[in-house]
């Protein structure tokens, strides 16, 4: 059990550096002088010297890489070109708004996602199934700044219930908190909402068909009994594995809804940083962004046993 733990972890930790590597030479890669696209077209020849000075874009590629990952093993991940301000701290200020607007949208994507995906697979061929199945689609098919938008129209100017934009950090009001964080972790959660109904509601219809089921009914225990504590936990397997990727692509797909919504999250630290050309501050995102990415999906591998004792971290089942 320990020695799985410890592969998984070395394999997280080698996912890691090869991101690094990949986001060091991607941004290198890009056409055109990077002290250049850093400093302006009226840079003078001083300044782009002591941006390369600055920044050691005047070394080997190795030696600038050596460099670079002697900070981020440090927690250093630079400093901002736009603002000079470090670059872990700006992200750092971001980070928790992010995550805090992922989880909400994973709660709101986990309850009808499951709930819905249940009421799909328990009445297969009925007007209920076919329903959830558009209303399913529909989430899927409708891009998320427009669903944000009409969410503004409606619930910000027509009927002035939610706040239209903006943030207030939790501990200095959770109740104006969560009122500026409801629509946008709607709209961000529908989305995937949709695709854990439809994982859910395939899961179940498996499991529904499983011999184990026919005993239970024939055992006599409730409807709810039998769709919720057999056949649901035998499917959670599979909701598991889609909550998992999902939540490492809500953090990193909140990009356009922090933007419609102006939360001050790494989704919109990102754009900033583009359109400022802010090269340190991008690389500093995608390696975080990367990190909780691969930190979710081992976290996803270490929950399975919890669920179901029969998967063992080594690959096979328990005897």
């Amino acid at each position: 059990m320990i020695t799985a733990v410890l592969v998984r972890v070395a394999r997280a930790v080698l996912t890691l550096f090869l991101a690094v590597i990949v986001v060091f030479l991607g941004i290198r890669m890009l056409p055109g002088d990077i002290a250049v696209a850093m400093l302006g077209q009226e840079g003078n020849p001083d300044n782009l010297a002591q941006i390369r000075a600055a920044y050691g874009l005047d070394d080997p590629i190795w030696v600038q890489f050596g460099h670079y990952l002697g900070q981020v093993v440090q927690g250093n991940l630079g400093r901002s070109s736009s603002t000079g301000l470090p670059v872990a701290e700006v992200i750092g200020r971001a980070l928790p708004v992010t995550l805090e607007l992922a989880v909400l949208a994973m709660i709101v994507a986990i309850v009808i996602g499951v709930l819905f995906g249940v009421a799909a697979a328990t009445n297969q061929g009925r007007p209920a199934d076919w329903a959830v199945s558009s209303t399913a689609l529909f989430w899927l098919s409708v891009p998320s700044f427009w669903l944000g938008m009409m969410g503004i129209l409606l619930l910000s100017i027509v009927w002035p219930i939610l706040p239209a934009s903006g943030f207030i950090p939790f501990f200095e009001s959770p109740a104006d908190n969560l009122r500026h964080l409801v629509m946008p972790a709607a709209v961000l959660g529908t989305g995937f909402a949709a695709i854990i109904m439809r994982q859910t509601r395939s899961s179940m219809l498996d499991a529904l068909s499983g011999d184990y089921i026919r005993t239970a009914k024939a055992k006599g225990l409730s409807r709810s009994k039998v769709v919720f504590k057999h056949a649901l936990r035998n499917s959670l397997i599979v909701v598991i594995t889609v909550v998992g990727l999902q939540l490492g692509a809500l953090i990193s797909g909140a990009v356009i809804t922090e933007q419609v919504f102006v939360i001050p999250g790494i989704g919109k630290l990102t754009i900033d940083a583009i359109f400022m050309r802010d090269y340190p501050m991008i690389q500093g995102v995608v390696i975080v962004v990367a990190g909780a990415y691969i930190l979710i999906n081992l976290l996803t591998d270490l929950l399975y046993t919890l669920v179901d004792p029969r998967i063992r971290l080594g690959g096979g089942a328990a005897s």
